[in-house]
């Protein structure tokens, strides 16, 4: 019964990491410079799950969190101060590499994620107090 509990324990804090990681994206989703002010966009974090707790325990845990190697989107707005000057992208400016969309939709499956895992201790609750109930 607890191994259930600490299966479901470990989940959520992997799921609040990522929730965590696509709000981070989403509020840097048009940052184009970094955090020495140079011209540099923000790149797109991606937790990456591992199995166990770390400790030898049964479970998930977030290993890592990575940057996606995915290129920069490019928009045409000549007049931003980041914009290219000279070449054949003259005019285009770099955008990071998020996609509002997709940082939605893994909100969403995150957060699922998230319920399902709760559903789980609720269950897991019932069950040991039902447990006790019986043998008193």
């Amino acid at each position: 019964m607890f191994a259930t509990m600490d299966i479901s324990t470990s989940a959520l804090v992997a799921q609040r990491t990522n929730l965590d990681t696509i709000a981070g994206n989403i509020a840097n989703m048009y940052a184009t410079r970094d955090a020495d002010g140079n011209p540099n966009p923000y790149r797109r974090r991606v937790p990456l799950f591992a199995a166990g707790d770390g400790a030898g325990g049964p479970g998930v845990r977030v290993a890592k969190i990575v940057e996606s190697p995915a290129p920069f989107r490019l928009v045409l707005d000549p007049d931003h101060p980041d914009a290219m000057t000279s070449g054949p992208q003259a005019g285009y400016v770099r955008m990071p590499n998020v996609d509002y969309s997709t940082e939605m939709i893994n909100a969403l499956m995150a957060s699922r994620v998230y319920e399902a895992n709760v559903t789980v201790m609720d269950v897991s609750k019932t069950m040991a107090s039902a447990s006790l109930r019986l043998l008193a």
